[in-house]
């Protein structure tokens, strides 16, 4: 996608190492705010059995360096000045994690920085915020990724007024649940359970608010997917995502859809779904208890995310040198 430039503009890549996918954004940001040029997706699943064998298979280390190439490759086509490559929750996670940071730095020659769960919950909030028009001091964001979710929204400080941020990052993802409780395909209602009182159980933890006063947005690949079956879109498309609301009795009818089909049938209903049919179940459960435990009636969805945020972080840095 092209786009017009200040002369002040930043051209950025930031390179996002998820459990499940590898996503690629590169954008033009100053003062102003923040344009896409470029945006792509891998799904070669990294985190595949790192809850179960607490490491990355040996196997997943050319696939993720020949991805992360491909990016490097094209951000230098599209001149970008500066590009960053982060890794979240499996590398997180992992016991190899220093072979192999170690192996990427060799066969791409970029240092890949690893987030903690706060500062993934950070700079997510900050990527999706900035894409919203007249954002309200109530907004939390939830980021339901393959190996971990976060919720992040602002509350008032107690003396000043001025908002603090609320950050939360969970062991619960929609790879790590499907991999850990869902044995058959479609999953067992035992199975359902196990896993929905695990999800309870981690959330237990958020200090609620009373959100039901706040907008609730939502990103990441489960999220978007069920936009796009919400509206029986054929493939993903950004414009009719971008800003679509779900309410919950609609997740909840979707939850039950999903759980009883398999993988395949989920595959069938969109090109959307393609690379995470096996795990939108569990995804979709850790959306369904998300917001009735925390009392959300409705979702509005974003496709912005961790990407958006680095971005930003990275004028941050250059504007104040």
């Amino acid at each position: 996608m092209g786009c017009y430039r200040s002369e002040e503009a930043m051209r950025v890549a930031a390179i996002d190492i998820g459990t499940n996918s590898v996503l690629l954004l590169v954008a033009d940001v100053d003062d102003k705010g923040l344009v896409t040029v470029h945006h792509e997706q891998h799904l070669p699943r990294l985190g595949r059995h790192v809850d179960r064998r607490g490491e990355i298979h040996p196997s997943a280390f050319d696939r993720i360096a020949w991805i992360v190439n491909e990016y490097k490759n094209l951000a230098k086509q599209l001149r970008a000045e500066k590009i960053i490559v982060v890794a979240t929750s499996a590398v997180r996670d992992a016991e190899n994690q220093k072979e192999f940071l170690s192996y990427l730095k060799t066969a791409t020659d970029i240092a890949v920085e690893v987030l903690s769960g706060q500062e993934e919950a950070f700079y997510t909030y900050h990527g999706v915020v900035s894409g919203l028009e007249g954002i309200s001091q109530q907004t939390a964001v939830l980021d339901i990724g393959g190996g971990s979710t976060e919720i992040t929204y602002p509350t008032p400080r107690r003396h000043n007024g001025d908002p603090i941020l609320r950050r939360y990052s969970f062991q619960i993802g929609a790879v790590r649940i499907t991999e850990r409780f869902f044995k058959d395909n479609p999953p067992m209602p035992t199975q359902v359970e196990s896993a929905r009182q695990f999800i309870v159980e981690e959330l237990s933890q958020v200090q609620n608010p009373g959100f039901n006063s706040y907008t609730l947005i939502g990103v990441a690949g489960t999220i978007t997917t069920l936009a796009c079956f919400d509206q029986q879109l054929t493939e993903f498309e950004v414009e009719k995502v971008s800003g679509y609301r779900i309410d919950r009795s609609r997740v909840e009818t979707w939850f039950a859809k999903l759980a009883s089909m398999t993988s395949s049938d989920i595959r069938a209903l969109s090109e959307a779904a393609a690379g995470r049919e096996d795990i939108l179940t569990g995804g979709t459960l850790i959306l369904r208890e998300t917001m009735s435990l925390l009392g959300f009636r409705e979702l509005r969805v974003s496709e912005r995310g961790l990407r958006y945020g680095l971005v930003l972080r990275e004028w941050q840095k250059h504007s104040h040198r």
